[in-house]
């Protein structure tokens, strides 16, 4: 790993890196409530909904907005930075705190839970929008031994014992107090993004999560431990985090999962398997209410064109992804199986129940496709033996049949 300068959640000016998205409404069940608090807390909220008081103590504002109970705390905190007046400096790494009270100590509100999973003590909730930092539940913190605990080398020599999965070592100064949320400015990792990335990540990753690690804690470009665990192909990473109560449905910065990723990686259907079965979702929505990068392209339609599909279009199915659900285009997986020269992939899906007849925005279907592009004799005779229906017209009228005679002129 590169020496280099280390930044970390005490600094109060975390690096702007431009991930932001602004999003161009709120719910029309927010609102800014001008007039004394008092009396909107009389009033109390909509049934089914949640007035909730938050401050974001960095730019001295405070609103009060009203929140549907269902909803996930990610889409609240997403909604919380739209109504700002100022756009919040490495915004995905901040959180929703809900202060200590009653001799219990504060905590970040779980991103891929419901709001209304988290009791008031009133009519009127209170929380703040602040910086994910570790928690401390020590009665007596001495700031200055914490200031003097996280400098440049400290946190350097911390990132090495990560590296080289020294556990005591990482315990001990955990233990001291050092916040284990901090970035490697050169890379731009966290200690637990980089522990996924190791041989033997498991006890480091327990470790570094006991010593205070958030899991849902990004890097600079907006990833969780979670999805580097894909993209180092570590089944051990990602089950340790599972395991420790990482989500499976986390977001990166583009509102991609780890779900999706274990796909567009070509990594083993195991990983899939996992995620599946620890109730990852599938066609995650953003507010916007689009789905897997806008609609491209789905897992299923991603899974035709990896070597070995079969498996992994199995699990996808297996956990809820619909065989007729189309891309933008409109294309299903079976369109895509033909593009892709997937015979398994094709196979596999008709096994899974698909239709040889779905049709995609042009009106073409899969049998079609097997003329214009090209493929193996066995494609069509599959589809024909799955009583795929001849005649489907393209926008200019062509049938199959005209294709077939277009390419023997």
């Amino acid at each position: 790993m590169k020496k280099g300068r280390i930044t970390n959640g005490f600094s109060p000016f975390p690096r702007k890196i431009g991930l932001l998205r602004r999003f161009s409404f709120i719910s029309q069940k927010c609102e800014q409530i001008v007039e004394p608090m008092e009396e909107e807390g009389e009033r109390g909220p909509e049934e089914g909904y949640l007035l909730v008081r938050v401050h974001v103590p960095e730019l001295n504002v405070q609103k009060c907005l009203q929140f549907p109970r269902d909803q996930l705390v990610w889409d609240v905190k997403q909604q919380c930075l739209a109504a700002l007046p100022k756009e919040l400096k490495e915004s995905f790494n901040y959180g929703l705190f809900c202060p200590p009270e009653n001799g219990k100590a504060g905590k970040f509100l779980d991103e891929e839970r419901r709001l209304g999973d988290y009791p008031f003590s009133g009519p009127v909730g209170y929380l703040e929008l602040k910086y994910k930092r570790r928690v401390y539940k020590m009665l007596s913190l001495d700031e200055k031994q914490l200031k003097s605990l996280h400098t440049r080398a400290n946190l350097r020599r911390f990132l090495d014992y990560v590296t080289n999965g020294q556990v005591e070592k990482i315990t001990k100064m955990c233990s001291k107090g050092l916040d284990p949320n901090f970035h490697c400015q050169d890379s731009g990792e966290t200690p637990l993004t980089i522990a996924t990335g190791i041989k033997k990540p498991a006890k480091v990753l327990i470790a570094l999560v006991n010593g205070g690690a958030l899991l849902d804690y990004r890097t600079r470009d907006g990833s969780t431990a979670m999805h580097r665990s894909v993209e180092h192909k570590s089944l051990e990473a990602m089950r340790t985090l599972l395991e420790l109560g990482a989500s499976p449905n986390y977001k990166d910065a583009k509102g991609l999962t780890p779900l999706y990723l274990t796909i567009t990686h070509n990594v083993e259907p195991q990983f899939t398997e996992t995620l599946l079965h620890d109730h990852a979702t599938i066609g995650a929505q953003d507010l916007q209410g689009w789905q897997e990068v806008h609609q491209v392209k789905t897992p299923l339609t991603i899974a035709t064109g990896i070597k070995k599909p079969a498996k992994v279009l199995i699990a996808l199915v297996n956990g809820g992804a619909l065989l007729d659900y189309r891309t933008r285009d409109g294309s299903t997986a079976m369109h895509r199986s033909v593009e892709h020269k997937s015979l398994e992939a094709m196979r596999t899906l008709l096994e899974l129940g698909a239709s040889p007849n779905y049709k995609d925005a042009k009106g073409l279907t899969p049998l079609y496709l097997t003329i214009t592009h090209n493929v193996e004799p066995q494609f069509t005779e599959t589809l024909l033996h799955d009583h795929a229906t001849i005649g489907a017209q393209d926008l200019q009228g062509w049938q199959e049949v005209h294709q077939v005679s277009k390419e023997k002129i």
